[in-house]
């Protein structure tokens, strides 16, 4: 599952194949959406919650409220079923995508980061990630990545930065369960399940407030 992007998204992977999958885009709902996509694909799949053997899900970069969602799920799921839980990068999930629709490296991609800048990634190949992830402005990393091809939201969102942009545009849980069954069966290790932010929140604690407690 992954719910760094406005992209909620859920699939259900047998370790050959993605069984069943759904997704919708949504950016203010993550927390409504999350747990009936995942009903929904085990109900399609004709499986219980019980038959999971293993959780992966996206650990950004993302926004804060959004990537929580996903990731305390993940977590709850692995804690009631006793499965190891499995943080996949959702850039590296977006590349992987971008790949199997026959984007050749190298390339880059880009999810919007909201406040005018861009997550971002660089590519060798789909399978292969040489620089990032990073959260910068377009304009500070078009020179960086002049001339390639960059999939994503965030590239369709400043076409002046990133004139070559391509689908896909948001991540799909189908292409983030391949790549981790892939990274599984090859014995490769996968991430954490912890929050990839790359900034601190949008949310502060006021300095200088008033106390208003009796002493």
């Amino acid at each position: 599952m992954d719910t760094a992007t406005p992209a909620v998204t859920v699939a259900l992977h047998d370790g050959a194949s993605v069984v069943a999958e759904t997704g919708q885009v949504d950016a203010r709902r993550h927390g409504e959406l999350l747990l009936p996509a995942v009903h929904r694909i085990l109900a399609e799949a004709g499986v219980k919650l019980d038959a999971v053997t293993d959780v992966a899900v996206g650990v950004g970069p993302g926004p804060y409220t959004g990537l929580r969602v996903g990731l305390v799920t993940a977590a709850t799921f692995g804690s009631a079923l006793s499965v190891p839980v499995h943080g996949v990068c959702t850039l590296d999930a977006l590349a992987y995508a971008a790949g199997l629709e026959g984007l050749e490296g190298p390339f880059a991609v880009a999810t919007d980061a909201r406040r005018k800048e861009v997550y971002w990634a660089r590519y060798e190949d789909f399978r292969t990630r040489d620089s990032g992830p990073s959260v910068d402005r377009p304009a500070d990393v078009a020179d960086r990545l002049a001339g390639l091809p960059v999939a994503g939201a965030g590239a369709l969102l400043y076409p002046e930065a990133f004139p070559d942009a391509r689908g896909p545009e948001h991540v799909s849980a189908g292409a983030l369960a391949a790549l981790a069954a892939e990274r599984l069966t090859a014995g490769a290790g996968l991430l954490p399940p912890q929050p990839l932010y790359l900034r601190r929140p949008d949310a502060q604690v006021p300095k200088n407030y008033k106390v208003v407690t009796p002493k």
